[in-house]
């Protein structure tokens, strides 16, 4: 049974520190879960909840087709209820391509258009609750090029076999292949390993077994994600995880091997931009709201091109309540 209740809301600001040390090494041993292998018969099987799965996509026409291919596999077995597509007005055909291979596909922009332009990443996340129905959504990136079912059974399987668990994460390798086709093994995840990981052992040294923070793999029980609060861009992981651990607590939580992940690499230029709305999300936890907006957050200064001194860049760092809250006061209800 879900431990968020109805009458939940949204996480303190301020992150409490749990009252007693937390062993990791304890941690990692219950709650670091082993890859899984299983069918989609084998997975539907073990099913004890309706699932959605949701795939913010932007400009990923390169590896949407095979990810829906996938995952559709495990919508006609019976193992997971809808799969559906959140695209970004991408202007590469991502989601005509994805239409095409049988997936459902929404424009972020037609979910909640009452609560004004979508954002980012986090908003189409968050958005994307108000057009699912199951008791378990998991989200999956888009733009993984070695996709394969062991993304979905990992993370969907943790779930129906411990209903003690609320929210699961994915771990894995993160390969970084250079310009000149080379690979270094674990030279991926910079944001993470430059920004998010130092964060949450500085404020909250309780999630310092999760291997990948950042991860967008991740699945949870819908009751616990209609209570957080969602941050509008790349922050949304960093979020999720401080905010469940304020609500349910780490051993709620857990995270699964699922082999290697390799994604599309971004600019240094990009990667400064993803890490300031990380640590933007991470102090409005620790320091608190108020804090937060008196340093007025938003805007990072990136070193000038072609002459300029400096290239302010704006970073969407705002946030959206629980979709719970805006529910209950009639705002809003299932597209």
């Amino acid at each position: 049974m879900s431990g968020v209740t109805e009458d939940a809301r949204a996480p303190a600001r301020v992150v409490p520190m749990p009252s007693d040390e937390v062993c990791l090494d304890d941690w990692l041993t219950r709650r670091s879960l082993p890859r899984v292998r299983l069918s989609p018969q084998e997975l539907a099987a073990r099913r004890t909840a309706t699932v959605s799965v949701v795939v913010p996509a932007r400009e990923v026409a390169a590896t949407i087709g095979q990810i829906v291919d996938e995952l559709l596999r495990f919508e006609r077995a019976g193992a997971v209820d809808e799969v559906l597509v959140v695209d970004a007005a991408s202007s590469d055909g991502t989601a005509a391509l994805a239409e095409r291979h049988g997936a459902r596909v929404v424009q972020e922009s037609d979910l909640l258009p009452e609560t004004g332009p979508c954002r980012g990443k986090g908003d189409a996340m968050w958005r994307a609750l108000s057009a699912t129905d199951g008791e378990l959504v998991a989200y999956l990136d888009g733009d993984t090029q070695d996709f394969g079912s062991r993304f979905l059974v990992g993370l969907l399987a943790a779930l129906f076999d411990d209903s003690s668990l609320e929210f699961v994460k994915g771990t894995f390798a993160r390969p970084f292949k250079t310009e000149k086709g080379e690979v270094i093994a674990h030279g991926g995840g910079r944001v993470t390993e430059l920004m998010a990981r130092p964060l949450l052992n500085l404020h909250c040294p309780a999630l310092a077994g999760f291997t990948q923070p950042l991860a967008g793999e991740v699945a949870a029980r819908r009751t616990l994600l209609e209570a957080l609060p969602f941050p509008v861009g790349y922050g949304v992981e960093t979020a999720m995880l401080l905010d469940a651990a304020s609500l349910v607590g780490v051993e709620a939580m857990a995270q699964v091997d699922l082999g290697t992940r390799q994604n599309r690499h971004q600019s240094l230029r990009e990667l400064s931009a993803m890490a300031y709305a990380v640590l933007v999300a991470g102090s409005r936890r620790v320091l608190g709201d108020e804090a937060l907006e008196e340093l007025d957050p938003g805007t990072i200064m990136l070193p000038g091109l072609e002459g300029a001194d400096v290239d302010p860049r704006r970073v969407a760092v705002e946030e959206r309540p629980p979709l719970r809250t805006l529910a209950r006061a009639g705002h809003v209800g299932r597209a």
